[in-house]
């Protein structure tokens, strides 16, 4: 699945990438990097086409996430690195 494919079945659910990501408990910069990527990966993939299904078929699917403990998703980097953001010219000093 291709990240167009991904969104049109998020937003057949009624959700849009921010929403989705709250659902999930993901950073909605994290779905958002996907558009670069040449495949969505898999979970994400299976999520997006069954919450489209729940809806053609008129079911409420949201109250099913509130009984699931998800953790959130931790970001990769530590947010106290800012090496990463320093500039080329700052860098070469």
């Amino acid at each position: 699945m291709n990240y167009g494919e991904f969104t049109r079945n998020i937003g057949k659910a009624g959700l849009n990438i921010k929403e989705f990501a709250t659902l999930i408990k993901a950073t909605p910069n994290s779905l958002t990097n996907l558009s670069t990527k040449e495949r969505i990966p898999k979970n994400l993939a299976i999520i997006s086409v069954l919450l489209g299904e729940l809806v053609d078929k008129k079911i409420e699917y949201k109250h099913l996430f509130d009984g699931i403990d998800i953790y959130k998703q931790k970001p990769r980097r530590n947010p106290k690195d800012e090496g990463l953001f320093k500039k080329k010219e700052e860098l070469s000093k």
